[in-house]
């Protein structure tokens, strides 16, 4: 009893003012290191990082272990944690990831959801063929997928000399070109919303996610069979092809990360819900700045592209291209991959 009553107690003020010095040294070092490179530091200073490091990692054991301030805790950890990244960390430069990123995570978290994509894919072209046929067999059903102030005129009524001025042929009117530029804007902010909700949707187990990319579909087969009824379907998918190929790929993309996120909530596998939804979301996530990338390019190709190219061959030879294009970058075997 007596031995214990002559141990020192602990001094939290004096294990402070031992090693706040080396703290401040650290921080000092760690922030400098941070703003620049490691060039920014002498020989000495490099030399004196890891010892700083050790003597951290001590004090914030012996603060663990004597239940100092919170504060103190927290600082130390934080500390602790800078040195470690920086130390022991791979360091990258925001030029290396932006590379990655287009070179491997893209195409890799696209590769991921394939099955996805080919389902919504399978979506989208059995919505195309429904309308397609419905509205071949009745053209009033027209007007319930397309409403008319949209359609710029292109109504199973339009006579197919106005139709096909309206797709770059022929005489283009002053109300033809004016509908020409309704409907192509009307068409690629439809796409982009569906494709943004699709993906958004798709916590609800996909469910939403195949509803839209099927109503998308929809519209764009009524549409062809307006065209196609009247001769004019070869020149129609020629109009539609040369940004259609990137904006539609988009669209499935979209529906696919959608369909993935729903597919790990239903499905989680071996891991708990959680955990497969967050890797689902990491993947789907990719994709989708992959599809925002996609549906740029496909803006611009239907702002200058489209318009200024009026030979149908020319249009359907750009279309495939992009598409050959896409499925390569995305598809074909690289090294590295996983």
């Amino acid at each position: 009893m007596s031995a214990a009553l002559q141990t020192p107690a602990f001094s939290a003020s004096r294990f402070r003012a031992e090693r706040e010095g080396d703290w401040i040294a650290f921080d000092a070092l760690l922030t400098r290191l941070e703003k620049g490179s490691a060039a920014a530091l002498s020989t000495d200073e490099l030399l004196r990082l890891p010892v700083l490091y050790r003597a951290t990692l001590s004090s914030l054991s012996i603060a663990r272990a004597t239940s100092l301030d919170r504060a103190l805790n927290d600082h130390l950890e934080s500390l602790a944690m800078r040195g470690y990244f920086l130390l022991y960390g791979v360091r990258e430069r925001r030029s290396a990831r932006l590379a990655r990123f287009f070179t491997r995570d893209w195409p890799a978290a696209v590769r991921a959801v394939w099955k996805e994509t080919v389902i919504i894919a399978l979506i989208l072209l059995l919505g195309a063929a429904t309308s397609w046929l419905m509205v071949a067999n009745d053209p009033e059903w027209f007007f319930q997928f397309v409403p008319e102030d949209m359609a710029g005129g292109r109504t199973p009524q339009a006579s197919a000399e106005y139709l096909q001025s309206t797709i770059g042929h022929g005489k283009v009117e002053d109300d033809a070109k004016s509908g020409l530029h309704v409907f192509a804007t009307f068409l690629f902010t439809h796409n982009s919303r569906v494709s943004i909700m699709s993906f958004a949707l798709g916590f609800a187990f996909g469910v939403p996610t195949m509803i839209l990319e099927y109503y998308q579909g929809l519209v764009l087969g009524a549409m062809m069979a307006v065209f196609a009824g009247k001769g004019l379907g070869v020149q129609f998918g020629g109009w539609l092809a040369i940004h259609g190929t990137t904006e539609l790929f988009a669209a499935v993309l979209s529906g696919a990360a959608g369909l993935r996120i729903g597919s790990a909530m239903l499905f989680p596998g071996d891991t708990d819900r959680l955990t497969a939804l967050a890797k689902a979301g990491r993947t789907a996530g990719k994709v989708m700045v992959g599809v925002i990338i996609m549906l740029l390019c496909a803006g611009l190709l239907e702002g200058f592209g489209r318009q200024l190219i009026t030979d149908t061959a020319v249009r359907y030879a750009i279309g495939g291209l992009l598409l050959i294009g896409w499925l390569a970058y995305y598809y074909a075997p690289r090294r590295g991959a996983a």
